[in-house]
Order: structure tokens, then C-alpha cells, then sequence
């Protein structure tokens, strides 16, 4: 992996661009080789990465830098819960896919643009043709009435981007995941309840999580140095509900145990397993492994995804710090 300093480097090294408006490029398993030595893997992995290690040891309660741009980011998302309330489920009898979250799907699509010349600043509304699909695709399908990682994928790809074009800067990265991922953590999951959505690809008990995974990841590094919560603490229901609001993963777990039924080891056997692992330091590196092997590798997943100028499909080019 790169340093800290190369990475930096070369997601910011983005003036200059030709927006377009990225196409879907993974049409079958060989596709996927191509995508994990592109320019668009190595951007988002290094972001994910940074991200990460902005938010080590820190709780979502600690005060943390919130520029203008970010409030904006929050602002929109605090507009799209509002919309659940104005569009309310239908009556069905159906288990999972509410169809009114079509018309919620309708109007996030009818607004995207007004939402990002809101969010960004004028020179920079040009991009809004490459930004929307990233965005649009964060929050679920419409068609199969579903959410899963791959949408979360898609809104960690839109806030990438801005930083690639050179928007969010390293002082915000705290808050991207502190502010802006807590908050889109909150509409998804109310999306999720309201319109009964149906998990997108999930594996059943044998997947780490019906609709999330990037939350355990960057939610296991604040948790790092805890001198009192470890792995195996997640089994506690009072610790759980104790520290679901200051640690992402906490709240993973306790928003678990609100919508499945039955003993913590049988309905989530591999966070159960993630438990017995002696410190947050090797779950957090080992959900990374894991974020590539059952996400970024998986061609169900990953053939959604659509790659532009900023996210190309292209093979990755290394760049030294010299050469910047």
C-alpha cells in the first residue's frame, strides 16, 4: 500500500477535468480483473483507506472540523429524510418492496441536479453530469425495490469524487465519516424500515451484514485503542445500547438486534465470529480484506457500478511524489 503521502497525491492531482457521464464497463467475471488494476479501484480503495485512518479513535460525540461544503452535503440528506415523511408507504401485505419508494426514487432523480448546484460551487457544475448516477445509486434500486452494499458503495464513489476534484480536503475527512456517513447511515436505514426494502446480494446469515459492510470497517477504527470495549463487547446488550450513539459499529450491532429476531449467533453468525477476535486492530484490517473479497471482487456487485473521468476503468497508473 502506498503512504499517506502518495495517496494524497494522487486523488487530488485532478485539475483540469473533462466531465462525463460514467457508463457501466463490468459485463462478466473477467471484467472484474480488469476493475481491481484500474485507476477507479485504486482511487476508491485509497479513499476508503484515508478515511479510515481519520476516524481512529475517535467518537462521533468528539467535536471535529465541519466546512461549508460538508454542512451542504448534510443539509441535502436531511432534505431527503424529510421526503420519507411526505411519501408514505402504501398499503401492502407484502414482506419486503413497499412501491412508494419508487416515487421517492422519482423525485430524489427529478432533484439531483438542483441538489448538487446547492451543494457545489458554481466553476464546479460542470461535473454534475459524472457526480448524479454516484449519487442516485447510494440510496437503493427502484425497480428491484432493494438496498445493499453496492448502493453504499455508490454514495462512498460520489463522495470520492469531490474529493478528487479536489472539494473535500484532508481536514475533512473526519467529518465525511463522523457527520456525513452517520447521517446517510440514518436515511438508509429509514428508507430501509419505511419502505420494507429488500437486501440487494445479501447472503443470508452468512454475510457480515444485510445492507452494510464500509460502516464496520470505518466504525472498527474508532474503536481501535478503547481501553475498555473490545470485539467481544458487541455481545453485551447494555454495552451495545450504552455506546451505539458515539461508535458506528456499536450501532450496527444494535440496529441488528432491532430487526432480527432470535439468538445474536444464529441470525449473525460471522459478526459473531468477528467477536472472538482478540482486538479491533485485526477486525479492522481484516474487514478491509474482507471489503475487497465479498464486494469490490463480486461481479453481482460491482456490475452496477459506473466509471467516468474521475473513476476510470482505465489501468491504473502509478505516479511518484516527485512527479507531482
Amino acid at each position: 500500500m502506498a503512504n499517506d503521502n502518495q495517496k494524497v497525491a494522487i486523488l487530488t492531482d485532478q485539475t483540469d477535468q473533462a466531465f462525463i457521464e460514467p457508463t457501466k464497463q463490468v459485463n462478466d467475471q473477467n471484467d472484474i480483473n480488469k476493475f481491481i488494476t484500474s485507476e477507479a479501484y485504486n482511487r476508491l480503495t485509497r479513499f476508503i483507506e484515508l478515511l479510515n485512518e481519520s476516524v481512529v479513535n475517535k467518537k462521533i460525540s468528539e467535536p471535529c472540523f465541519v466546512s461549508e461544503l460538508v454542512q451542504k452535503v448534510i443539509d441535502s440528506l436531511n432534505i431527503l429524510m424529510s421526503w420519507i415523511d411526505e411519501i408514505p408507504p402504501l398499503p401492502t401485505s407484502q414482506r419486503f418492496g413497499n412501491k412508494a419508494f419508487r416515487s421517492w426514487v422519482a423525485r430524489l432523480e427529478q432533484n439531483a441536479s438542483i441538489i448538487h448546484q446547492d451543494i457545489l460551487p458554481p466553476q464546479f457544475h460542470d461535473s454534475i453530469i459524472e457526480l448524479t448516477p454516484y449519487f442516485t445509486g447510494g440510496f437503493g434500486n427502484a425497480t428491484r425495490i432493494d438496498y445493499g452494499s453496492g448502493h453504499e458503495l455508490s454514495f462512498v464513489a460520489w463522495l470520492c469524487c469531490m474529493h478528487l476534484m479536489g472539494l473535500f480536503q484532508e481536514q475533512d475527512y473526519s467529518a465525511l465519516v463522523l457527520r456525513v456517513f452517520t447521517k446517510y447511515l440514518d436515511l438508509v436505514r429509514r428508507l430501509q424500515n419505511v419502505y420494507m426494502l429488500e437486501p440487494a446480494g445479501s447472503r443470508g446469515v452468512w454475510g457480515l451484514d444485510d445492507h452494510q459492510f464500509l460502516s464496520y470497517y470505518w466504525g472498527s477504527a474508532q474503536l481501535q485503542d478503547h481501553k475498555r470495549l473490545k470485539p467481544k463487547s458487541i455481545l453485551s446488550e447494555e454495552l451495545v445500547n450504552k455506546y451505539s450513539s458515539d461508535y458506528i459499529y456499536f450501532g450496527c450491532i444494535k440496529y441488528i438486534r432491532e430487526v432480527k429476531k432470535g439468538p445474536f449467533h444464529e441470525h449473525s453468525p460471522l459478526l459473531y465470529d468477528i467477536s472472538e477476535v482478540p482486538n479491533w486492530t485485526k477486525v479492522n484490517s481484516g474487514l478491509m480484506k474482507m471489503y475487497i473479497a465479498e464486494v469490490l471482487k463480486k461481479f453481482p456487485i460491482v456490475q452496477h457500478f459506473v466509471f467516468g473521468s474521475l473513476l476510470p476503468f482505465k489501468p491504473v497508473i502509478e505516479r511518484r511524489v516527485a512527479d507531482q
